[in-house]
């Protein structure tokens, strides 16, 4: 996290680290992406956020389904705090 102050004001905000990786691509593909114009690091970056993003989706309905959410006896008994 990078701090920064100006005047009385101090701002905060987060650098995404990136990791450089090596990966094989298929000749065929290569030479086609080239062709097309297609950025291949954003196509692959996209790619894995995609993948990463599925998996965590598929994780967290694998938990659900292991440890199903069920009724909270404290939230049944809880009184609103407004009228509604």
């Amino acid at each position: 996290m990078r701090v920064l102050a100006l005047g009385d004001t101090i701002f905060c905000y987060h650098i995404p680290m990136a990791m450089r990786t090596t990966f094989t691509l298929d000749k065929s593909l290569a030479e086609q992406a080239r062709e097309l114009g297609v950025n291949i690091s954003a196509a692959a970056r996209q790619g894995v956020a995609s993948a990463v993003r599925a998996a965590l989706a598929e994780n967290d309905r694998a938990a659900y389904e292991r440890q199903p959410e069920g009724a909270d006896p404290f939230w049944i008994e809880a009184e609103a705090w407004s009228a509604e």
